[in-house]
């Protein structure tokens, strides 16, 4: 293996090299941490099972079918596939890295460029359709319709930046650009709702998990276009069209709803979830890293593609160990039954089950669709579209996160445009593009952890999260408008975080406050806000000023624009302004947020999760009900 340095391309690393070596120290640490962790744990559950398995050897093959059979259609195999989907779903993310290849190829302005941007989030977000679709069928409906949109639009955004077709109208790649991205809101939608619905009671860091994957999943396809590619950057955008697509038929199968039986440690599990997708991040910036400072041959990404794959699917042995006590907890109950059976008292609890569903179901029947809009229950209940929307707590919430996500989405999608217009290396813009995968996914898992602790712990309102990544925000503005030295390496870190983290809390709040009944509507009605955001602060604030300073430097040239030709502007002078205003426009934002604290905090000093706590254990009692009544009748015979 013959590796070549590239001193200049590590330039960059002079002025980074403390956060490297700490995330590497770090990173070493957690992967000991968790690898001593899980030998210790999975030498005993080995054990366990073996001797669970093969202790009668007559029905050895039988039993280890239906645990086969348990694995394949339990919710926590559910929950691994929908990591894998997410894990490819975040094309829409990639735009900073194949955008570039759109404006020479067919010469766009940057004007153009931020349009085309515009909709590629307006797609992303517009997900109404998906969500009131996702009411009324099962989860695999609007999987496919993600998928076979994803394809499409991918795929003639390739055929035209191939030339494998004539030059389209800006309209069509436009439209190309919403349908490719608009995919996502579909499956997103029956991953993340579907998800939520089977675990209520941890939906923070759930909702931060597949968003993590999310946020992971440019850098995770960034590595298998290495691979199956080499350097072909149109190539990219053809990945982004089938990959998504096969994972995604591949998957869907499994998601689906599954009864609410919550178990204690349903949260421990999702922490050893956590502990592995951090394994996942750190090994993906450290090749991120090291690959920009090394020539890598095609069989050497594949080795480094096979260990991140390997990484990718280690949550498989979570999914073994929580199906395992799940079959050793059955196989306890059906034994305990047989040796000592016991009377049954169930005809106490179960009529006043029917008569609460039966008045749950006349509750409904008096509140009509479109009735007592103006009048919504109190908050943690279920709430109709119309009452949650036009409640003040949602439009509290829409205008803060459009002045959040506005800000953020600029610097993502125009990152390339900043690092080139402030004077940064090629080599070193393109690091921190992909690095920025990782920044984003930080966001979103830390955000989980950190707003699970502070509403169970310290009995805070999770909006109190949103104002604080509004916050941050400005300090990553401020250091692109004033072209601090070395600041848009800062930056890129703090916008990423605080754009990963942002939708995630928007989704966990929408789902405590109105609801789980309307969910897949309302999840993708906070989605709307992304696109206002972008459209008003990245199209009509930094795109336009982005232009406007680029004709005025040509003009002092002497220079006249040609039709088709790019518009470049050089200088601390092209984003100065533009980013004021969005400094300003975030503070305005945390400042709406605030009142959204304020207004909550008496409903996040209560149990948020006690309804959901008591529809598991009903269901649970009527799941050992419906045991008990099959297991005389199958002994007799």
């Amino acid at each position: 293996m013959s590796w070549s340095l590239k001193f200049d391309h590590c330039v960059w690393l002079n002025n980074f090299n403390i956060f490297v070596g700490w995330a590497m120290t770090c990173g070493l640490i957690t992967f000991v941490f968790i690898y001593s962790k899980l030998s210790c744990k999975l030498s005993c559950k080995k054990q366990e099972w073996k001797k669970m398995v093969f202790s009668e050897k007559q029905h050895g093959w039988d039993t280890t079918k239906d645990y086969t059979l348990q694995i394949l259609t339990g919710r926590w195999f559910m929950v691994f596939s929908s990591f894998m989907i997410m894990s490819v779903s975040g094309a829409s993310y990639m735009f900073g890295l194949y955008s570039r290849e759109m404006k020479s190829v067919l010469g766009y302005d940057q004007s153009t460029l931020t349009l085309l941007s515009f909709y590629k989030d307006l797609g992303s977000c517009i997900g109404i359709l998906s969500g009131l679709l996702n009411e009324i069928t099962p989860p695999w409906v609007v999987l496919t319709i993600g998928g076979v949109l994803n394809f499409f639009g991918y795929f003639m955004i390739w055929l035209a930046v191939a030339r494998k077709i004539s030059k389209p109208q800006i309209w069509n790649m436009c439209l190309y650009t919403f349908i490719g991205a608009n995919s996502h809101c579909s499956t997103n939608t029956g991953v993340v709702v579907t998800s939520v619905r089977n675990f209520p009671g941890s939906r923070g860091i759930v909702i931060g998990l597949l968003s993590g994957y999310l946020g992971l999943s440019g850098a995770i396809i960034t590595q298998l276009y290495y691979a199956f590619y080499g350097n072909d950057s149109k190539s990219l955008i053809l990945l982004m069209a089938w990959l998504p697509t096969a994972v995604t038929f591949v998957f869907t199968p499994v998601i689906k709803h599954h009864k609410r039986v919550e178990q204690p440690n349903d949260s421990k599990a999702f922490y050893n979830f956590l502990y592995m997708t951090l394994i996942l991040a750190g090994y993906l910036m450290i090749m991120i890293i090291v690959q920009k400072c090394f020539n890598f041959t095609k069989s050497e990404y594949y080795v480094t593609s096979i260990l991140m794959l390997l990484l990718l699917i280690l949550p498989l042995v979570v999914v073994i160990v929580e199906e395992q006590r799940i079959w050793k907890n059955k196989k306890e109950h059906i034994n305990g039954e047989d040796s000592s059976p016991k009377p049954l008292n169930i005809t106490t609890n179960m009529p006043q089950t029917h008569q609460a569903r039966r008045e749950s179901t006349q509750n409904e029947k008096q509140v009509s669709f479109w009735g007592n809009i103006l009048f919504p229950p109190h908050r943690g209940e279920d709430h109709t579209i119309f009452q949650a929307i036009l409640s003040l707590d949602m439009m509290t919430l829409f205008v803060s996160t459009i002045c959040g996500l506005g800000g953020t989405l600029t610097v993502v999608n125009n990152l390339s445009q900043i690092g080139l217009s402030l004077g940064y290396p090629s080599h070193s813009i393109t690091t921190f593009v992909s690095l920025m995968a990782i920044w984003i996914y930080l966001g979103k898992v830390a955000q989980g952890v950190i707003s699970e602790f502070i509403i169970t712990k310290l009995k805070l309102p999770r909006p109190l999260i949103l104002t604080s990544i509004l916050t941050l925000s400005c300090f990553g503005h401020l250091l692109i408008a004033f072209n601090v030295p070395n600041g848009l390496y800062v930056a890129s870190i703090i916008i990423g975080f605080c754009f990963g983290a942002n939708l995630p809390v928007l989704f966990s709040i929408i789902s405590e406050l109105f609801g789980l009944k309307y969910y897949s509507t309302l999840y993708n009605v906070g989605l709307i806000a992304s696109p206002i955001g972008s459209y008003l602060l990245s199209v009509m604030v930094a795109g336009h000023l982005y232009d406007k300073e680029a004709i005025k430097q040509m003009a002092a040239l002497g220079l006249k624009r040609k039709p088709g030709e790019e518009l470049n502007c050089n200088g601390s002078q092209c984003y100065k302004l533009a980013f004021i205003i969005i400094t300003a426009v975030s503070l305005f934002g945390a400042l709406v947020s605030l009142t959204l604290v304020i207004r909550t905090r008496e409903f996040y000093k209560g149990d948020i999760y006690k309804k959901f706590k008591e529809e598991a254990k009903t269901v649970e009692n009527e799941l050992v009900v419906t045991q008990n009544k099959v297991g005389p009748a199958s002994n007799d015979g």
